[in-house]
């Protein structure tokens, strides 16, 4: 190839000049730090959708019952029982609007409503008003003795330093627990016995103790005195329920560190003082929790009372429930029974109202 002047621009392989030059030319490296390209989405798309108006059908409850067929074949039993023995005997709530005794059911008649005739009565009756308060004060008093009786035996468990002699107490003093009420009642009656004849025949423990030393005592029969009768139920459900209520605490005490203890114990702080400023503060939280779930069933006392009371004691032992039980069983009257039942169970849903109450202050979160 020849520019306008005459001259050939071709190299000897018959390339261009320029073409050559190029080509003969060093590579430069690009020394630049290349960034990667941001790899495509295959979802790219799926950026414009609007989720907010994603409509997810939710499972009708036929596909829901279908799904758990299973777990409800197995609750049926447990549904049946409960149908049975919890809710078809609501039914004779009823009653309690009514006039319903022996005398009816003999002559085949039906209830006679009479309104709120029966509630009437029963706050108007004496007898009724004498066991609500019975209940108010054996319950509470009970609430507060075993709780304070069962943190001490908790604390005092939790310093035996050997693990078969801790063992061996929490053995001795869960028994009690798995003891009938009857059988219970029936072991303090020999303890507490004031005997049969002058001789002291069949006299209890106690008072052959007490015969020892005064040989002109007659007895006391702790049984029928209203001035021990308290006492002496108050002893018993302690004995029977103070260790079976250990287990929590006991569960408690294993969750605290020990190395609040050691650092307690490097201030120079004794036993004493540990348990006061350590375990104490650390259990409080739990003791308010039993202390509230255990205030929802202060009217439900029946058989502790029951087993152990007589009719020199009803001044002091009679409850609601044993009372109810006399008029509604003994007395045929399951009208008037059916009202006082109901009042005690208003009264229990307001105090376990109460306690729900209480709990979410205290808790964060209720009971119920």
């Amino acid at each position: 190839m020849e520019n306008s002047n005459g001259t050939d621009t071709r190299d000897a392989n018959g390339r261009s000049r320029t073409m050559a030059a190029k080509a003969d030319a060093p590579a430069t490296v690009d020394t630049t730090p290349s960034v990667p390209s941001a790899p495509r989405s295959r979802v790219s798309n799926l950026d414009t959708i609007d989720y907010d108006k994603i409509i997810v059908n939710p499972p009708t409850v036929g596909e829901r019952i279908y799904k758990y067929r299973y777990f409800y074949l197995m609750a049926i039993p447990v549904l049946i029982v409960l149908l049975i023995f919890y809710y078809w005997p609501m039914l004779g709530i009823r009653f309690g609007f009514a006039t319903y005794k022996l005398k009816e059911i003999a002559l085949q008649k039906g209830p006679q409503y009479t309104g709120f005739a029966n509630f009437a009565k029963l706050l108007k009756s004496t007898p009724f008003l004498l066991a609500f308060r019975n209940t108010l004060v054996l319950s509470v008093v009970k609430l507060l003795l075993q709780t304070v009786v069962t943190v001490v035996v908790a604390l005092l468990m939790n310093e035996i330093a050997h693990d078969w002699g801790k063992k061996f107490v929490q053995t001795v003093l869960y028994l009690p627990h798995f003891l009938s009420w009857v059988v219970a009642a029936s072991i303090f009656m020999l303890i507490l016995s004031a005997g049969t004849d002058s001789s002291g025949n069949n006299m209890g423990f106690v008072n052959s103790i007490i015969k020892v030393f005064n040989h002109k005592h007659t007895g006391v029969d702790f049984l029928t005195s209203t001035k021990h009768w308290r006492g002496v139920w108050y002893i018993m459900n302690l004995w029977k329920e103070t260790g079976w209520g250990t287990i929590i605490y006991i569960a408690a005490l294993a969750g605290i560190s020990p190395d609040l203890y050691e650092a307690a114990e490097i201030d120079g702080a004794n036993r004493f003082q540990q348990v006061w400023n350590i375990t104490l503060p650390s259990l409080m939280n739990t003791i308010l929790v039993v202390f509230i779930l255990n205030l929802a069933k202060v009217m439900n006392v029946f058989e502790s009372v029951f087993v152990l009371y007589n009719s020199l004691v009803y001044s002091v032992a009679d409850v609601i429930q044993t009372y109810t039980y006399r008029v509604g069983i003994v007395n045929n009257d399951y009208g008037y029974a059916t009202a006082i039942g109901l009042f005690k169970s208003i009264i229990s849903l307001i105090l376990v109202s109460i306690s729900n109450r209480v709990s979410t202050k205290v808790r964060g979160y209720g009971i119920v």
